[in-house]
């Protein structure tokens, strides 16, 4: 039996009960190695309906589409129309955020990798049309910043909103029209949809959220706002689709039917470190779009994806050829995409699986510099100290993501790395470490950093 032959197999045998352990209602996964191609669907794409799953089917790929609208940024610098260290301003004269400073310094670069300093999630609905990045922008005016651009990471969705608007002012056309023209079309993508009307074209995924009562059910709304489209609040595919996404970039930006898709230099600086990420994750670096990942000497790069119940992982291996891209619609998606990647690459390339986070002791007896009150513009964290010394984060979301289903959470919090504490309740199927990063002036950490900072704003 082949290594591509017992990869199927053990999809067969093993994946159809990791999903149900999961209660994922249902995956679709594509696996590429040079030139085959595995692929397998199963489930329900609508518990409503009873509509089932096939290797067609489309799910949005959420923040996935980042890497997308990377893409086409690098395709502008390609054509000699913008440069990475150009500000936003160079593009986009009217863009600020509240910090004026901060407004006029603001990168192209720095949108990308994630290091623009200003609050990221920002989800404004500025209306359907064709205007919706234009008037997003606007809205950035009220948004504050929480460091110094380029300082550190913080994952910044509105950042890929504005460099959506750069995309349309550079190009002459609206996002969406872009992206199909010059991405999906070319690459000859049969089952992608960049909004709802296009989708209802294809059998597509809803997602689904657990309830109060704790049942899966399916959501009352199928995306959110058009303005978000470039962050990943819209885009969705096939997983085999999303695999020949990825299979362009491992060959150098050229499309399967032989189509130059972007520059092979394009390629390669997006896979470049720009800046160093908190001690929280897998995850060793942010490139321009991409994701770096630390796999034992390894490169993996990839990007992950989660809109209202629905999630998507993408993964290369650029010296094995291999991509893998999972999508599913709900349930606990992250632990099967992680047991399904982790067997991959130890069958394909050696690479063995990374230590799960787990506890080094009891929360820290020194722990006056944690706790207090974190906020952003989508919740509001808590970190306290009860009996016995005992730490505890609550997290309260509010706003449109209150509004769209994301539920309170509460978990203790033990000791892991040095000022990274470990969550002993899972969220989502996987335990988040939480860093706590900066000084406010009296010891105390000025942010709370899960893979955003949001900044301490009382005792």
């Amino acid at each position: 039996m082949t290594q591509l032959e017992g990869i199927r197999d053990w999809i067969d045998r093993r994946v159809p009960e990791i999903v149900a352990a999961h209660q994922v209602p249902a995956l679709s996964v594509a696996i590429g190695v040079g030139d085959a191609v595995v692929e397998w669907a199963g489930g329900t794409l609508n518990l409503a309906t009873g509509v089932t799953a096939t290797r067609g089917s489309a799910f949005q790929i959420g923040s996935v589409t980042k890497v997308f609208t990377a893409t086409l940024v690098m395709q502008l610098v390609d054509d000699g129309l913008l440069d990475l260290d150009a500000t936003v301003r160079d593009v986009l004269p009217g863009f600020r955020v509240e910090d004026e400073a901060a407004s006029g310094c603001v990168t192209i670069r720095q949108l990308l990798s994630h290091t623009s300093g200003f609050e990221g999630d920002v989800f404004v609905d500025t209306g359907p049309g064709d205007d919706c990045l234009e008037r997003y922008v606007e809205v950035l005016a009220d948004a504050p910043q929480l460091f110094p651009p380029g300082e550190m990471f913080s994952y910044n969705n509105a950042g890929f909103s504005a460099l959506g608007r750069a995309i349309e002012v550079l190009r002459g056309e609206p996002y969406d029209r872009v992206l199909r023209e010059r991405l999906l079309d070319p690459l000859g993508m049969r089952h992608a949809a960049v909004n709802a009307a296009e989708a209802i074209l294809h059998r597509t995924a809803v997602g689904h959220l657990v309830d109060e009562a704790g049942a899966l059910a399916p959501t009352a709304v199928w995306a959110m706002e058009r303005s978000g489209s470039p962050a990943g609040s819209v885009l969705a595919m096939s997983a085999g689709d999303l695999l020949s996404f990825g299979r362009m970039h491992l060959r150098g930006g050229v499309a399967g039917n032989g189509t130059r898709i972007l520059s092979a230099e394009g390629v390669t600086a997006m896979r470049q470190g720009q800046v160093a990420l908190p001690d929280i994750d897998q995850g060793a670096a942010w490139g321009l779009g991409w994701e770096l990942f630390d796999r034992g000497g390894h490169e993996v790069i990839g990007h992950d994806g989660n809109t209202i119940g629905q999630s998507a992982a993408l993964r290369l291996i650029p010296g094995e050829d291999l991509v893998i891209a999972l999508v599913a619609n709900g349930g606990a998606p992250h632990p099967v995409f992680a047991t399904i990647i982790d067997h991959v690459l130890q069958e394909f390339a050696g690479i063995t699986p990374p230590a799960a986070p787990a506890p080094t002791g009891p929360a820290p007896a020194a722990s006056e510099r944690y706790l207090g009150r974190y906020a952003s513009s989508t919740a509001i964290t808590t970190i306290t100290r009860a009996e016995g010394g005992r730490l505890w984060l609550d997290r309260t979301p509010h706003g449109v993501v209150a509004e769209l289903g994301d539920l309170p959470y509460r978990t203790e919090l033990v000791a892991w790395h040095p000022d990274v504490l470990f969550p002993l309740a899972p969220e989502g199927g996987r335990h988040q470490p939480v860093a706590f990063l900066g000084d406010d002036g009296t010891g105390r950490a000025l942010y709370v950093h899960t893979g955003r900072a949001d900044r301490r704003m009382s005792s």
